[in-house]
């Protein structure tokens, strides 16, 4: 699905979004889950993990929850007084992140099939000329500015930890047997450290969020030609992306959310009304 977003709130930049989430060749059903919110200038992207179909309950409860606690909060926002004290967004994805931390470590514990389930998540909220990034474990975020693509997230996996080591070339790494070992994950422990960063925003930059599902069946050059090649469909570009990877072998549930900047008055007025109260 493609879209725009009306400008509802002062402090969200108008914004086209495109996702896709596909199965793949070989997994037997989908454990990703994707949530994205327009009006919020929201896209939450979980992998999950974890046998007898509990990686699929808990990256659909972090995509459930994660947008839940985020939306509240940005309407009473959005509610309080002009000169209220300024919300810290990378405080609320970690707050949001936490709450979805915990209801999936209550769902493991009222249901023992459930037990040791988690999920990989990345959370991306554009508001007040920047993107707020927030991210556990090695689902991504990309960022295509002036045909260049570069990684905003860092894996939280063992084999990135041997590449800040020294013990493996980034060359390598998509060729080794560990790549998909990770090393934070939401729901498996009280204790979860969430990674938040920040980054000024520009008019025709476009974001991606991803599953391992596309990372590790495409190079980083592959994927800066895919977007190159789509121009300006950023539907075009998610689909594309998703039959390269399951070409490559699509060997794990591949999801993209891609996300663009546009200048300023560039909204489509009524059509854009009509397309949100089509899908609402």
């Amino acid at each position: 699905m493609d879209w725009l977003t009306p400008r509802s709130m002062a402090s969200l930049p108008p914004l086209e979004f495109a996702v896709r989430t596909d199965t793949g060749r070989v997994r037997p059903h989908n454990e990703d889950a994707i949530a994205l919110s327009p009006d919020f200038g929201l896209l939450v992207l979980a992998d999950g993990m974890g046998g007898y179909n509990a990686g699929e309950v808990a990256s659909s409860i972090a995509t459930s929850i994660v947008p839940q606690v985020i939306e509240s909060r940005l309407r009473l926002l959005a509610a309080a007084p002009s000169d209220s004290a300024p919300e810290d967004f990378g405080d609320l994805l970690i707050d949001a992140v936490s709450y979805a931390n915990l209801a999936i470590l209550d769902a493991a514990f009222d249901e023992p099939a459930y037990a040791g389930m988690g999920t990989t998540l990345v959370v991306a909220l554009f508001q007040r000329g920047q993107l707020t990034l927030a991210h556990v474990g090695d689902s991504r975020c990309y960022r295509f500015r002036d045909e260049v693509l570069e990684q905003l997230t860092r894996d939280h996996s063992q084999l990135q930890d041997q590449i800040d080591a020294g013990l493996i070339s980034p060359e390598l790494a998509q060729f080794a047997e560990n790549r998909n070992l990770i090393t934070r994950a939401v729901g498996i422990d009280d204790a979860l450290e969430v990674e938040v960063h920040t980054y000024p925003i520009a008019p025709d930059d476009v974001y991606l969020l991803c599953s391992d599902g596309l990372s590790d069946m495409l190079t980083a050059q592959q994927i800066s030609d895919i977007l190159h090649a789509s121009g300006h469909s950023l539907q075009e570009a998610a689909d594309n992306l998703v039959t390269s990877a399951n070409d490559y072998g699509g060997s794990d549930n591949i999801s993209v959310m891609l996300v663009r900047v546009q200048a300023m008055g560039t909204d489509k007025g009524g059509l854009i009304e009509r397309i949100l109260n089509w899908i609402t």
